[in-house]
C-alpha cells in the first residue's frame, strides 16, 4: 500500500473512531441484582442531559466532564414536539440531532438509557407532546384510546427504527442499554381508572415489540408488566422495592435540585443530602442510580413548560447551565462514585445483610468469601453516632453515610467533603471593550411599535369567548381579543372584571395600557378587576392574553386550557348598573404583527432608526449590533431594564425573558441545613428579587462581531440598559479537617491505610492554562465559615499562610497534607481542620 493509501486508511479510522459508535456489547439483561452485561453485572452511575437544552457544540465537553465526574451513562428523554413539530415533518438538526448526540456519548465511551416516552414532563412545553395531537378527532392522551395508542406507536417506533439504522442499540455494538417507555404514569393512573390499566399493558407490549435488544423500564409504575422494570423517582429511594423479585433496584431521577419558576426564588440541594441520597440508595440494595440533572442547561425559544418554568433550567445541577462544572457538588459526588466502585465487585456479588446497632443507625455488609464491604449509615438528624462495626469504632456524623469497601476503612462520608468549593462571578464589560452596557448611545437602538389590537389580515370573529390553545394551537405565546362597547357617558369611571385561565393578560382601553397581571406557578388563573375611563361613544377594549409555557404534568393536563374564558363584565355603569361582555361577539387575532413580518431574524425592513427612542412602552420590538464578548467565558445577557418578553440573537431566541417578576421575601435561609428529608420547598436563595436576569447566550451562536439583539418587549423597559456579561470563576477554596478520610485516589485496603496518607487539602485551576496566583486566605487550626466567607478561629497557624503560598503559587494544582506535621500544633488537644481560598489567573 502507498503512502496515500496509508493516509487515507488512517483517515478512516479516526472518522470512526470519533463519529461512529464504539462497539460496546452484544447482550444485555437483567436479573434481582443488576443489570447483566455480557454476562457480568455491573454498578451504575449515570447522570441526565437533555440535548436540547444545550448546544452540539458543547455536548461532547458535558459528556466529558460527566465522565470525568465518575458517569457510566447519559440519560436523555427523546422530546416528540421538538422532532415533530407538524404531523410527518421531522427536525432532526442542530440541537434536535438526537443521533449526533448518542454518537457523543458513545465517542466518550459512555453508555445512553434513551427515554422515548413520548411523553417526558421535563418540564417541557406541553410535557413533550406536539399540538397538532390535540386536534386529532376523538383523541384522548395516555390512555386506552385508538387515536393516541396508534400515533404514539407510529412515533416510538420512528425513534427505534432511527437507532437500529445507525446501529446505536447495544444488540448492534451501539451504546444504548436501556429505552423507557412512558413516565411517571404511576402518579396518575387512577384517574384514569381501567383504561388506564389497560393503557400500560400495552404500552409495556409495543415497546418490547420493536425488538431493541435491550431492556425497557417504567418509571413510577408499580404495575408495570414483565419483562419491563419499574424504577424509582424521587429525592430518595432506598425504601423502594421492583414489583418482582426478577427485576434489579433502579433509580432513574435523583433529583439533584429542582426547577425555577418566573416568579419563584431559586431551589438548591446541598450535596452532602445529595450524596448521601445515592450512598443509601447502594447500601440497601440498588445497583443502577441516575442523576435528574447532571447538567440541566436552558430552556431556549418557547420550549419551558409549566406554565411560569424560566428559561434557566440550571436545577443546581453537578454542572451548570453554562456548562461550569459546580462545586463541590461535582467533585463531592465523583468522589463518591470512586468509592461505591471500589465496593462493586461485593454490591454485584450478593445482596446485602442489613442491621441495625442502635436508634437511627443502619450497617449494610456485602460479603462472600472473595469479597467484603459495607456501608454505615446515621439515619438521625440531629446527633452525631458511634458505631462499632467488626472490632472497630466509627465516627458518623448526623445524617451520613460511611463507605468502607473492605469492611475496614473508610473511603467516604457522605458529610464529609474533600474535594474544592468554586466562587463563580459575571463580569460586565463595557462598550469601550467592544460590549457591555448599550446605554451609551440610543441611536444604536432602532424599533419597531406593535399595533395594539387587530392588525393582521387573518384576524377572525366569533360570539364568546374562546379558549387559547385551541385558539392559537400554540403557534403564539400571545391571542388579541377584541370588542367594542357604545357609551354614551363621558369620562365615566368603571372597572373591567376580567377571569383567564392565565397565564398573564394586558388589558388595553381605546390603545392605552390600563393594566398588566400575571398568575404564578402556584396559580395559573386569573381573577382581576382593572379600573378603566371609558370616553363618550365607541370604546375599543384590547385584551392581549399570553401564554408562559403549556402545562407539563398532571392528569388530563391537556386539557386545563388557557386564555381568558371569562366573564368578562364591565362593572360599576351608570346607575350602577353592570354589562356582561362574555357572550357578546369578539375579534381574535392569533400573534402579533411582528411575528408575520419576521423582524426577530433583524432582517424586517421596517425598523424606525429617525426619532426618539421609546423607552417604557409596552408592544415594542427592538433591535441593535454587537460585537461579542472577548475571550471564551460563557456569555449572558442581563435584562435588568426590561420587562417581559422573548429574545433573539442572531435569530435564535434566546428564550423569555421577565427580570421584572420578582420572588416572594418568604422562604430563604442564609444556610440550610442538609440533616434530614429535602423537598423542593427547603433550601431556597435570592428570595425579594428577580428570578432570573441574565439569560445564557450560547458562544456558538455568536460571530466576533456583527451579531444583531432583537427583543420584543411586552409589558415596558429600557434597552439602554442591557448589558451583556461573561462568567468565570472568582475564587476556588477547600476546607478539610483531620478527621476527613484521605484523597481516594490514594485509597487502599491496608489497615494502616488512614494513618499513613492521613486527608489532604486539594485544588486545582478549573482552566488547565491557569495556575493559582494569590491565596487569599489560609488558616489552619479552628477557621470558621464558607468559601469566600472564611475567618480565622480561635487558633490558627502562624505559618499556615507562608506554607499554602510555597506549595501553591505558580501552579495549577496543589496538595497539603491536613497534619501538625505540616503546619505545626498551634492549639493543642483541638480539633483542627485547614481553610484555604485562592485564585487563578
Amino acid at each position: 500500500m502507498d503512502m496515500r493509501g496509508t493516509r487515507i486508511l488512517f483517515f478512516v479510522f479516526w472518522f470512526l473512531g470519533i463519529y461512529a459508535p464504539t462497539l460496546f456489547c452484544a447482550n444485555v439483561q437483567y436479573d434481582h441484582r443488576a443489570l447483566v452485561i455480557d454476562g457480568k453485572r455491573r454498578v451504575f452511575i449515570s447522570g441526565s442531559i437533555h440535548y436540547p437544552r444545550s448546544t452540539p457544540e458543547i455536548w461532547p465537553d458535558l459528556i466529558q466532564k460527566s465522565k470525568d465526574g465518575g458517569l457510566d451513562i447519559i440519560e436523555t428523554y427523546v422530546f416528540w414536539n421538538s422532532h415533530e413539530p407538524v404531523r410527518g415533518q421531522y427536525n432532526f438538526e442542530g440541537r434536535n440531532d438526537l443521533v449526533k448526540f448518542v454518537k457523543a456519548v458513545a465517542a466518550a465511551g459512555l453508555y445512553v438509557h434513551l427515554r422515548i416516552g413520548p411523553y417526558a414532563c421535563a418540564e417541557w412545553n406541553y410535557g413533550g407532546f406536539p399540538l397538532w395531537l390535540h386536534f386529532i378527532p376523538g383523541i384522548q392522551f395516555r390512555t386506552d384510546n385508538e387515536p393516541f395508542k396508534a400515533e404514539m406507536q407510529r412515533f416510538t417506533a420512528k425513534i427505534v427504527d432511527l437507532m437500529k439504522q445507525e446501529s446505536l442499540y447495544a444488540s448492534q455494538g451501539g451504546p444504548i442499554i436501556l429505552s423507557q417507555i412512558e413516565n411517571e404514569y404511576g402518579n396518575i393512573e387512577v384517574h384514569y381508572g381501567g383504561a388506564g390499566k389497560s393503557y400500560v399493558k400495552w404500552a409495556a407490549t409495543m415497546a418490547t415489540s420493536l425488538d431493541t435488544g435491550v431492556p425497557w423500564v417504567m418509571c413510577q409504575q408499580a404495575d408495570a408488566p414483565d419483562p419491563v422494570i419499574n424504577t424509582c423517582n424521587g429525592f430518595y429511594c432506598d425504601q423502594f422495592t421492583p414489583n418482582s423479585n426478577a427485576k434489579p433496584k433502579m433509580w432513574t431521577e435523583n433529583w439533584t435540585g429542582w426547577f425555577l419558576s418566573f416568579g419563584g426564588s431559586v431551589p438548591f440541594r446541598p450535596v452532602e443530602d445529595l450524596a448521601f441520597s445515592v450512598a443509601r440508595f447502594f447500601q440497601r440494595g440498588g445497583t443502577f442510580q441516575n442523576y435528574y440533572m447532571y447538567h440541566g442547561g436552558t430552556n431556549f425559544g418557547r420550549t419551558s413548560g409549566g406554565p411560569f418554568i424560566a428559561t434557566s433550567y440550571d436545577y443546581d445541577a453537578p454542572i451548570d447551565e453554562y456548562g461550569i462544572i459546580r462545586q463541590p457538588k461535582w467533585g463531592h459526588l465523583k468522589d463518591l462514585h470512586k468509592a461505591i466502585k471500589l465496593c462493586e465487585e461485593a454490591l454485584i456479588a450478593t445482596d446485602p445483610t442489613i442491621t441495625s446497632p442502635g436508634p437511627n443507625l443502619e450497617v449494610a455488609v456485602y460479603k462472600t468469601e472473595a469479597v467484603c464491604a459495607a456501608f454505615l449509615a446515621n439515619v438521625g438528624t440531629a446527633s452525631d453516632a458511634t458505631v462499632n462495626f467488626n472490632g472497630n469504632s466509627y465516627h458518623l456524623p448526623a445524617w451520613s453515610v460511611s463507605i468502607l469497601p473492605d469492611c475496614k476503612n473508610v473511603a467516604l462520608n457522605t458529610a464529609k467533603i474533600n474535594s474544592a468549593s468554586m466562587i463563580s462571578s459575571f463580569t460586565t464589560e463595557s462598550l469601550k471593550e467592544d460590549i457591555g452596557s448599550l446605554e451609551a448611545s440610543t441611536s444604536e437602538w432602532s424599533w419597531i411599535s406593535e399595533p395594539v389590537g387587530i392588525s393582521k389580515a387573518d384576524s377572525f370573529s366569533r360570539v364568546g369567548l374562546l379558549e387559547q390553545i385551541n385558539t392559537t394551537a400554540d403557534r403564539s405565546d400571545y391571542l388579541w381579543y377584541s370588542i367594542s362597547i357604545d357609551n354614551d357617558d363621558t369620562g365615566a369611571q368603571t372597572v373591567l372584571h376580567i377571569e383567564s385561565l392565565g397565564h398573564a393578560l394586558h388589558a388595553f382601553i381605546n390603545g392605552k395600557l390600563a393594566g398588566s397581571h400575571a398568575g404564578n406557578s402556584e396559580k395559573a388563573k386569573l381573577n382581576v378587576d382593572i379600573p378603566i375611563t371609558l370616553v363618550a361613544g365607541t370604546n375599543t377594549i384590547d385584551l392581549l392574553s399570553v401564554t408562559v409555557g403549556l402545562q407539563n404534568y398532571g392528569e388530563f393536563f391537556d386539557t386545563w386550557g388557557a386564555g381568558i374564558t371569562g366573564p368578562v363584565i364591565l362593572k360599576g355603569l351608570k346607575n350602577g348598573s353592570t354589562l356582561d361582555l362574555s357572550s357578546q361577539k369578539w375579534t381574535y387575532q392569533v400573534g402579533l404583527k411582528g411575528e408575520e413580518l419576521g423582524p426577530s431574524s433583524g432582517s424586517s425592513g421596517q425598523w424606525n432608526t429617525e426619532s426618539t427612542l421609546p423607552k417604557n412602552q409596552p408592544l415594542t420590538w427592538y433591535k441593535t449590533n454587537f460585537d461579542a464578548p472577548s475571550g471564551s467565558n460563557p456569555v449572558a445577557i442581563d435584562f435588568t431594564g426590561m420587562g417581559k418578553g422573548e429574545a433573539w440573537v442572531n435569530g435564535q431566541s434566546i428564550g423569555r425573558y421577565w427580570p421584572t417578576y420578582v420572588s416572594s421575601n418568604a422562604g430563604c435561609t442564609d444556610s440550610c441545613n442538609y440533616r434530614g428529608q429535602y423537598s423542593s420547598s427547603k433550601c431556597h436563595k435570592n428570595c425579594g428579587k428577580p428570578s432570573q436576569t441574565l439569560y445564557h447566550v450560547p458562544r456558538s451562536w455568536l460571530k466576533p462581531n456583527g451579531n444583531t439583539l432583537v427583543l420584543f418587549e411586552e409589558r415596558g423597559g429600557d434597552p439602554t440598559q442591557i448589558s451583556f456579561a461573561t462568567k468565570h470563576i472568582e475564587s476556588l477554596c477547600a476546607h478539610v479537617s483531620e478527621s476527613h478520610p484521605p484523597p481516594l485516589d490514594l485509597w487502599n485496603s491496608d489497615t494502616e491505610y488512614g494513618r499513613k496518607v492521613g486527608p489532604v487539602l486539594s485544588l486545582k485551576c478549573n482552566d488547565h492554562k491557569q495556575v493559582i496566583s494569590t491565596i487569599k486566605f489560609a488558616s489552619y487550626g479552628t477557621p470558621l465559615g464558607t468559601c469566600g466567607n472564611f475567618n480565622h478561629g480561635h487558633c490558627s497557624s502562624n505559618k499556615a499562610m507562608s506554607i499554602v503560598q510555597k506549595a501553591c503559587i505558580g501552579s495549577s494544582s496543589c496538595n497539603l497534607g491536613v497534619s501538625t506535621d505540616t503546619f505545626g500544633d498551634p492549639c493543642k488537644g483541638v480539633k483542627k481542620s485547614l481553610a484555604v481560598e485562592v485564585t487563578c489567573t
